[in-house]
């Protein structure tokens, strides 16, 4: 018999599963890549056809997989989940392949991450939906093609320029996910309290949508910690104030600035006077992976303006710098 606490932690990942949008209606921001998706589910519902292939983009946490799967049931039609790194040879892209039902979707996250080996058999697959199979060894070898069902492939990428030309150009329609506002991630708390039964007002949604970092997969992480605080705490409901306590005890200021993010910062601008710095040298002083850096921190840092990125290093703006100088000026970053 599992423990109280397994129990729990089933209970709370059903929960948040329960937090994805499940139709077009239910999901909040990305207005301009719901109303091309919107256009071609109406198009492929008319035609009786398959969708065709689409590329989403944009940083982690935007909503890559819940458009999918929201895809999926607009379509009325199974999902196959799967990433790049997953699929390593031929024969695994295949046996995925010939797995699908008509008009399914083969989702494939981090579709940069494909082999290219394995990415010139999906040419075929996307065009013509068919792929060659090899059979045999030395002079016994031959090639059959194999017809597969008309399917829709979904890529995902994190970093849409690792992708080769010939893969891109095969997607219909590329499209990029941007950061949330304020406004919008305040909706997407709101909405997630309520499908979790957390009593919250608007001012408490707000000073989570706000330290979220645009992101509404940080939002809803950053509102279960809230609910766990509030509930210790014996509070009713989650105010601003509650919601700010909570933040401060992960170290998540008002700007969205997470503990790292501080020491990049606090680095750039007194260890090495402000100077441009090199990814590498940054990354030793910190004591981080440098792809941590460029891909997790620096994002954030330079969509707001604090960070840049130059042909001789990382280097502060100018408004990195004042916020800099008003931390020193309060105390507020001294102890990083």
């Amino acid at each position: 018999m599992p423990s109280e606490h397994a129990i729990s932690e089933i209970e709370d990942k059903e929960a948040l599963n329960t937090l994805r949008p499940v139709r077009f209606t239910d999901f909040v921001g990305q207005p301009k890549t719901v109303g091309r998706l919107t256009v071609m589910v109406a198009s492929a519902r008319k035609r009786h056809a398959a969708l065709n292939h689409i590329l989403f983009s944009g940083p982690p946490g935007l909503g890559k997989t819940t458009l999918a799967h929201i895809l999926g049931k607009e379509m009325g039609v199974q999902v196959h989940v799967t990433s790049g790194p997953v699929i390593e040879k031929a024969a695994d892209l295949a046996g995925l392949l010939t797995n699908l039902g008509e008009k399914d979707i083969l989702f494939i996250d981090e579709i940069h991450r494909l082999p290219r080996s394995v990415e010139e058999y999906l040419f075929s697959a996307m065009e013509d939906f068919c792929i060659d199979v090899m059979i045999d060894q030395g002079p016994n070898a031959r090639s059959v093609r194999l017809t597969i069902p008309q399917f829709t492939l979904l890529g995902a990428t994190t970093r849409s320029g690792l992708l080769s030309a010939p893969l891109r150009s095969r997607f219909t329609l590329q499209t990029r996910l941007n950061y949330y506002s304020k406004k919008d991630l305040q909706s997407i708390v709101l909405r997630s309290a309520k499908l979790i039964n957390v009593p919250m007002d608007d001012g408490g949604a707000l000073e989570i949508a706000s330290r979220s970092r645009g992101t509404p997969r940080i939002a809803n992480n950053l509102l279960c910690f809230t609910r766990d605080f509030a509930l210790n705490a014996n509070s009713p409901f989650i105010s601003k104030s509650v919601a700010r306590q909570a933040l401060e005890m992960l170290d998540i200021d008002e700007n969205g600035l997470d503990e790292l993010d501080k020491r990049i910062l606090l680095i750039l601008s007194h260890q090495f006077q402000g100077r441009p710095t090199g990814l590498q040298t940054l990354a030793v002083a910190l004591g981080e992976e440098p792809d941590t850096l460029s891909e997790v921190h620096e994002p954030f840092l330079i969509q707001e303006g604090y960070l840049v990125r130059t042909p001789q290093g990382r280097q502060l703006t100018p408004r990195g710098m004042e916020i800099i100088k008003a931390q020193d000026q309060s105390q507020g970053w001294l102890n990083w």
